[in-house]
């Protein structure tokens, strides 16, 4: 007959499921609260259950006989530090199950193992889930940066926007006396021409009088 032949298989070899449980167990102790399938939260509860009467004892024999399956010594010291002494005088119960409803994607269903006492630990130590991944954190942050480095680049273009007409205002006095110099230059350069032509003009002049007289000279002889 098939008597309290309830074994966890889990679909796993019994060095898989030795581990599995080891790890569970350890993650329990030390977080006080896990979130799993309903069928791994209630063979792992023998498992952490077992321990925990185990560390009720605290003598080295029961530390040893807990060091074959858990081997984080984190969660050891854990467990017969704290958690022997919190269930001394408790007689077994030491943990609870909470169905959670099915997961998403493969519809298992879903529960979490807690120790029992410990409501306060729990929601102390729990931590907060972001509201938005790192992804898109990352990405909102880089969208600030290019607007604050637009603004920035704006900012500094319309500063030399207004600084340039004081330059040129500066500036425009030398251009209209370099203005003024050239036309002073250039009027000057005119009036030589002019009298240079009246000059050329008057030696014709001066020439053709006196061929003129030559030839009336010619003409009395």
């Amino acid at each position: 007959m098939r008597h309290l032949y309830d074994k966890p298989h889990l679909n796993r070899s019994k060095s898989h499921r030795k581990a599995l449980f080891g790890n569970m167990s350890a993650a329990l102790f030390l977080n006080k609260r896990i979130t799993t399938t309903l069928g791994k939260a209630r063979f792992a509860r023998r498992f952490a259950e077992r321990m925990i009467t185990f560390a009720r004892k605290g003598d080295v024999a029961a530390r040893r006989h807990v060091l074959r399956f858990i081997q984080n010594k984190d969660a050891i010291k854990t467990l017969f530090d704290e958690l022997g002494p919190h269930f001394k005088h408790r007689e077994g119960g030491y943990t609870r199950i909470i169905k959670i409803g099915s997961r998403r994607g493969d519809a298992a269903p879903m529960a979490i193992i807690e120790l029992v006492g410990f409501d306060d630990a729990v929601s102390s130590t729990a931590p907060k889930k972001d509201s938005k991944s790192k992804l898109k954190t990352s990405q909102k942050t880089a969208v600030s940066e290019k607007k604050t480095e637009k603004k920035r680049k704006k900012t500094a273009k319309s500063a030399e926007e207004v600084a340039a007409p004081e330059t040129t205002v500066d500036a425009a006095p030398e251009e209209i006396k370099g203005d003024t110099e050239i036309s002073a230059e250039s009027s000057e350069t005119a009036e030589e021409i002019e009298a240079s032509d009246e000059e050329t003009v008057s030696d014709s002049t001066v020439t053709n009088e006196q061929e003129s007289e030559e030839k009336k000279e010619d003409s009395d002889k």
